[in-house]
Order: structure tokens, then sequence, then C-alpha cells
């Protein structure tokens, strides 16, 4: 199939209207009546409020605060996050449900999963009642925008490499240093920063995490940075010029930063797992149905052998991917899941996805490598999954040292 087929029998480019799921291999479980009663406003808010500005969240390279705040007012911020503070009271099923939904349509922009799985958990686990009471209410709202800053220029994986520092004035730090790839770091208000504390040169001993509010004097943001893929995602870098940052601003303990990045870890890894499951899947449905719809030599593109052969090697992958996912998650509810595992997780379904997508890529024929049909812009977007969360390379370290 090549561009030049187009006037025969060309289908519309697709938009973000999702096709009919492919029936699963095995039934799924996971999900009860309350998550799936949830699933119907988070499907609605991102079909209709969400996918179809695509474009402008891509030109202007970050959703509109409105947006947070629409969020925030359909209840889809901080799910996980008790009532006392504002959030639904759910549990990270909730969430799954979410970044399942988001994934459907495809949307990379909105950095939701961020703001409420990993930056509102670090408060809410680590923080003090004041600190819960002051930013996790308007977290839910989305009035406050959240991030975490841990990438710098000179240092990705490797946390315990980290130039920037917060040195103790007292009463204050003093916090200088630069931060880079921080997604929701252009709209932030608070941003959990990741510096050093100390002097003993033992690399996670001298580690500590700050809460530190955007409008600080000496914090400035530069304009969102242009990336290959999830261009409309608010990713920024982010400089620290003798902020000062109240001690009372202090997550957790002096020096347990690296602690409680570890312990975060397997959620937000296994997070990644969920968005690439996902949108693994969405980019499958959106090929099953272009293959059933595509002529070529007089018949359907799906008529073909091979192409049925390869659909079936793809949906197997997807169906082992969508189990061990599943079992991951009922293991992190039941507070047992392993680094090791959520390592696992991460690092498979996102080479899977990237296998699968590569391959729908291919199905498409020329048209797949074409912008305006989602497989394209889908198949760069999810190539991220591999880097970010600390890279596959890195998992499969962590996988092999408890061999």
């Amino acid at each position: 199939m090549t561009v030049q087929d187009k006037p025969a029998s060309a289908p519309q480019a697709q938009t973000f209207s999702a096709p009919e799921a492919t029936p699963p291999l095995l039934p799924r479980t996971l999900m009860g009546p309350e998550q799936e009663a949830f699933r119907r406003t988070a499907r609605r808010f991102f079909e209709t409020e969400v996918a179809p500005h695509r474009e402008a969240f891509e030109e202007q390279g970050h959703i509109p605060r409105e947006l947070w705040n629409r969020a925030g007012e359909l209840g889809l911020l901080c799910t996980a996050i008790p009532e006392e503070y504002g959030g639904m009271g759910g549990d990270r099923l909730f969430s799954s449900v979410l970044m399942e939904e988001q994934g459907r349509v495809l949307a990379s922009a909105p950095g939701f999963m961020l703001h409420s799985d990993i930056v509102a958990p670090y408060i809410l686990h680590y923080g003090t009642e004041e600190q819960k009471q002051k930013y996790l209410p308007k977290m839910a709202t989305g009035e406050l925008v959240g991030a975490i800053a841990m990438s710098e220029p000179g240092a990705g994986s490797d946390l315990q490499g980290i130039k920037t520092r917060a040195e103790d004035k007292g009463d204050h730090y003093l916090l200088n240093g630069s931060k880079i790839f921080i997604t929701n770091g252009y709209l932030a208000d608070l941003v959990i920063v990741v510096a050093k504390t100390g002097n003993t040169g033992k690399g996670s001993r001298d580690i500590s995490l700050l809460i530190v509010e955007t409008n600080s004097p000496g914090f400035t943001k530069a304009n969102p940075l242009h990336k290959m893929g999830m261009k409309g995602q608010d990713t920024a870098e982010l400089f620290f010029s003798d902020v000062k940052v109240p001690k009372e601003n202090l997550l957790g303990q002096e020096g347990k930063g690296f602690g409680m990045l570890m312990q975060e870890l397997p959620w937000e890894r296994l997070i990644i797992a969920i968005q690439a499951q996902a949108a693994t899947e969405a980019v499958f449905d959106l090929t099953r149905q272009y293959v059933k719809e595509r002529q070529a030599f007089g018949q359907a593109v799906m008529d073909f052998q091979v192409t049925r052969h390869k659909l079936a090697e793809l949906q197997t992958e997807l169906s082992l991917g969508r189990t061990y996912v599943d079992e991951c998650t009922r293991t992190m509810l039941a507070g047992k899941l392993t680094p090791q595992a959520a390592s696992a997780a991460k690092y498979w379904v996102s080479e899977m996805c990237t296998r699968v997508m590569d391959a729908c890529v291919q199905l498409h024929g020329g048209y797949g490598y074409m912008w305006e049909y989602p497989v394209a812009r889908a198949y760069v977007d999810n190539r991220a999954h591999r880097i970010y969360g600390g890279t596959n390379e890195i998992m499969k370290e962590l996988i092999g040292r408890n061999l």
C-alpha cells in the first residue's frame, strides 16, 4: 500500500472517535460496577472536552488552565486522595480507569496522572497535616497544578548524581540549580523538587524533597520544550536562583528523600505500563478497523492471511500485557507490589507498545506515516514510555539485581 493508492479506496483520516474495542482473549475481572460508572464520566470528558482540541494543545505546547478546573469540577483529579483532603476517596482502580480512558482517545497532552497519582500521593504519604490541608484540596479542584522535578541536564535515571542544592539558612533553604523534562512544569503552581541538602558524599543520604511554590522569587520557567511526540503535553525546564524555601516546606525528613522516591517508584512505573497498555490497545483497535475498510487488489486488507496472522500476533502480545498489568494492579492494591514486578511491567509493556505500534503503522501503509492519522501520532507519542520513569536499561538492572 502506497500513498499513490489514495484515490481508489482510501478511508477518511481517523479522528479522535475510538472504534469498537476488540473482544479480549480472556475476560477482564479487575474492575467493578463503581469503576465502570466512573468510566462513563471519564469517557465523556475525554471524548468531548479533550480529544477534539488536540491541535490547539499541540500548537501552544500545553492544555489550558480551564481544562484543569473542569477536570477538578468533574471529580477527575486526585481520585485516590481521601475526601477529607478534597479527593474522591477512591482507590487506585479509579486512577487506572482515568488513565485507560485518556489512552483510549490517544490524548497525550493532559498531565493529570502525574498531578494526581504521583505529586499528590507524595504530599499525602509524607507531608505534615498542614501541608496536606494547604495543598491537596486545591490540587483536587485544579486550582493548583502539581509537578515533580527530578531529572537534570546532567542526571536522568541516576538521581544520586543530581547537582541541585538546597543550603540550610536557619529558617529556610536557599535553592539553586535546574531541572529538565518536567511534566506540568510550565503551568505548575507547586513543584516537589529533589535536591541535595547534605554533604556526606553518600549520594542517597544527602537527598531531600522540598515543596516549592512557583511564584517564589528566583524561580523561573522556560517555555514548553519542543519534543518529538507528546507535543501538547506541558514539559518544561525549571531554574532556581537563590530561591528561599521555608523550612516548613520540607517534605518528610531531611536526607530521607531518596528513600521516599524509592517507595513511590513501583506505582509510578506501573502507571507507565497502564498508560502504554491502554494506548496500544487503542491503536490496535484503530488498525483492525482500518484493515477491514481498506481495499487492495479487489479485497479488504483484512482478508489477506498475512494480515490476519499479524493481527493474531499483536492481539496475543496485548493479551499477555493486559493480564500482567491487571495482576500487578491487584498486587499493588494489596500492598504487595515489588519494585522488580513493577519494573518488569514498565519494561515489557513499553517494549511491547513499540513493537505493536510499529506493526500497526506498517499495516496502515503510506497513511500510517501521515500525521493526520492517529496511528502516526501515537507511534511517536508513546516512544517516551521506554525512557521516562527510569530507562528500560535501568529496569533490567533493577530486575537483575534481585537474581
